[in-house]
């Protein structure tokens, strides 16, 4: 069965190919792009219907693998979660997300707890799957490092003293929640490729 990525995003693209390899594709390789409305409230339930949705139109000989992500500040009432990609507006860009994240978060404090979340969903012929993966640290008010994407340039992993942005490449594949959420997708992955 061929491996699809139900997901446009560059990052995430390239977060996937380095942690699965070359053969996994993005759908957009295969289909003409189309958007897909993820109006469930959970990230697991987002990354299904992306899931799903990909595997619908490509069907039966492929696996296609999803993941919703985003950051979650319990200080901020638990924002921007589900709403991470747009929590500036629908059209903001990634730039857009992390000013206006920094800023709410500088009207309350300098740094406060935080995590980040991913949820991969898998959605083949024998049946659709979830895993969860977490990474739990702090947000800053100000963006430090140019490595990353998203909110990387605030977050700082427990235990570490730089942002995601500032770390390594291979450090923060070590940590990142996508990372830990794939490895219990890896094995469901070779399971399904197996029948």
């Amino acid at each position: 069965m061929q491996l699809v990525l139900a997901s446009g995003n560059s990052g995430k693209i390239r977060e996937f190919k380095q942690l699965l390899g070359d053969e996994i594709k993005a759908f957009s390789e295969l289909i003409e792009p189309f958007e897909i409305i993820e109006d469930a409230d959970s990230f697991a339930g987002n990354a299904l219907i992306k899931a799903r949705t990909i595997y619908e139109r490509l069907g039966e000989e492929y696996l296609v693998i999803s993941d919703d992500s985003g950051i979650t500040v319990p200080l901020l009432g638990d924002v921007p979660g589900i709403y991470s990609a747009r929590y500036a507006g629908e059209d903001a860009t990634a730039k857009q997300n992390l000013d206006k994240l920094i800023i709410e978060v500088s009207k309350q404090t300098d740094r406060t707890l935080a995590y980040y979340t991913a949820a991969i969903a898998i959605a083949s012929k024998y049946g659709e799957y979830v895993v969860h993966g977490w990474m739990y640290g702090e947000v800053i008010a100000e963006a430090r490092g140019s490595h990353g994407f998203g909110y990387d340039p605030m977050f700082i992993p427990k235990g570490y003293s730089q942002t995601l942005a500032e770390l390594d490449e291979r450090v923060k594949a070590g940590i990142s929640h996508r990372v830990k959420a794939l490895a219990l997708a890896k094995p469901i992955i070779e399971m399904l490729r197996k029948k």
